[in-house]
């Protein structure tokens, strides 16, 4: 058996109107949103934004407020792999969350 020679070839691609990069829609900013429920009482929510996100009484307080208030706050934004995993953490503390896209 002879050798096969592999030799580089071009190839033409046809051109497009559209941006030469794309951001791909994984990359896009995402975002858990609590919702308001008649269950869980406010102070536990504050406890539940403080513990697992990590913020200052006084901004968990806030979010907590919004979702009282407005019936949702955005607690969390990024990846959608980590925004994943921060609404099953709040479904794990008994919160209604959901996972949104940002624009």
């Amino acid at each position: 058996m002879e050798p096969v020679s592999v030799a580089p070839t071009e190839i033409e691609r046809p051109e497009s109107s559209e941006a030469p990069y794309e951001v791909p829609e994984s990359d896009v900013p995402w975002a858990t949103v609590v919702h308001n429920d008649p269950v869980n009482l406010m102070s536990y929510v504050t406890y539940v934004f403080q513990s697992y996100f990590g913020y200052p009484k006084e901004k968990a307080k806030e979010l907590m407020m919004d979702v009282h208030h407005k019936g949702r706050a955005v607690v969390s934004t990024g990846s959608r792999e980590e925004m994943e995993r921060d609404v099953q953490a709040m479904h794990g503390y008994g919160l209604w969350a959901t996972l949104t896209r940002e624009r």
